[in-house]
């Protein structure tokens, strides 16, 4: 594996902005006592809560720790080096949360661009027609484009309660986004900044995806909802569904396919109807965030909450499961096929570990995300069967390029 972070911090984020947005206080829990404490306390806790450092992986280096503040905010060196050494004294690296990684046949490469408002929580990178780069920075209600042959960033402001969860280009290089804060779904037109927006039913809608029919849909977790959006018209219907509606794809069929994180199973929509039948998945323990189809029309998804992953044969129902390779805890979260080999990550591991499983051979290959301080939530695939990742806690998009063995 070659890794290349090819970006650099460009830009200053207003720690204002990020307060006024979010409105985060700490929690109950308390840190150690130590030099430095009292700094984390003012500079840290003002924007995420305690639990935030508590319970996170930790490093063994103040280095890394530094590393990982810098793509947060921008502190005076004194202060930083204070911060760092009190992280690294009572916050070393968890052994328990070290991916297992497998070798294998393949190499990947992996290029990394650094966006330029820190602490947005970059995330859900997606390629526009003209092969820009786009990602969504939740935190400060932004979009941000990124040129792959240059690396010039350019990031577009949306309304600032929007907190955009997730983003999908269409086919005029329209970039559309899901309000997660603001219940809207919205429109940016990148050639001259304007914003349209359509408010809807549900309070947070989440992820979205084009039909082939024209129409946006989309799901909203917490709501229970999904939500079909004509973007020649601005009509808008949606439909209750069962708990949590997470991740959405279009099958090959033109169906829809929607993972749920709040209950055992994987749900189908007609485009057209917007009927919805559920697909029963055994485990009542089971929560799945996100799937993708593959070209036999089969539905592979993460189970998240088990710690496997698994495929659905809509034909007859049946499912199987494999673990995936970090055990039990390992969380996969975002899934692509590219091939029809499934490619995942294990979000609950650091550093985050990217994760291949050839269903011919049933057999794994995976690799540890250098900069795998966040969770890959969303990855998408580009035209040329690359696969475009991020890592929201380091402020980074990434670009994996496959490479065969030989």
């Amino acid at each position: 594996m070659r890794v290349n972070v090819v970006g650099s911090v460009s830009g200053v984020f207003s720690r204002s902005l990020l307060v006024a947005a979010l409105a985060v206080s700490a929690d109950a829990q308390v840190l150690p006592d130590g030099e430095g404490k009292a700094l984390v306390e003012k500079l840290c806790i003002s924007c995420h809560s305690t639990s935030r450092i508590v319970n996170s992986a930790g490093f063994d280096s103040a280095e890394e720790w530094r590393g990982l503040i810098g793509s947060m905010i921008e502190l005076a060196d004194p202060q930083a080096h204070s911060i760092s050494e009190y992280l690294a004294a009572n916050f070393p690296a968890k052994e328990e949360r070290k991916p297992t990684l497998i070798d294998g046949p393949l190499e990947i490469n992996i290029e990394e661009w650094i966006a330029p408002t820190l602490g947005q929580r970059s995330r859900d990178p997606v390629e526009a027609p003209d092969g820009s780069i786009w990602w969504t920075g939740m935190w400060a209600s932004l979009t941000g484009r990124l040129d792959p042959e240059t690396g010039d960033m350019q990031e577009f402001y949306l309304p600032p309660a929007a907190r955009p969860h997730s983003i999908v280009p269409d086919d005029a290089g329209n970039i559309w986004y899901t309000g997660n804060g603001n219940a809207t779904i919205g429109k940016l037109d990148p050639l001259t900044g304007l914003i349209t927006e359509y408010p809807t039913e549900a309070r947070d809608p989440h992820t979205a995806v084009f039909h082939p029919n024209g129409n946006l849909y989309f799901t909203s977790q917490h709501a229970g909802m999904l939500g079909r959006l004509n973007p020649a018209t601005g009509a808008l219907q949606e439909v209750n569904t069962r708990a949590k509606p997470y991740g959405i794809k279009v099958g090959p069929d033109g169906r829809l396919w929607i993972a749920h994180n709040g209950t055992n199973a994987i749900a189908v929509m007609d485009p057209d109807s917007m009927e919805i039948e559920y697909f029963e998945i055994p485990d009542e323990k089971t929560r799945i965030r996100r799937l993708d189809i593959a070209s036999d029309g089969r539905v592979w998804y993460v189970n998240s909450s088990l710690g496997r992953i698994g495929v659905l044969d809509p034909s007859t129902g049946n499912t199987q499961e494999w673990p995936s390779p970090s055990g039990p805890k390992s969380h996969p979260y975002a899934i692509a096929i590219i091939d029809d080999v499934v490619w995942y990550n294990e979000s609950g591991m650091r550093p985050d570990a990217l994760v291949r499983f050839d269903p011919s051979t049933e057999s794994f290959q995976s690799w540890a995300i250098p900069s795998g301080v966040g969770i890959v939530r969303h990855v998408w695939v580009t035209r040329e069967g690359e696969l475009l990742i991020h890592q929201s806690s380091s402020n980074r998009i990434g670009r994996v390029t496959i490479e065969s063995a030989d």
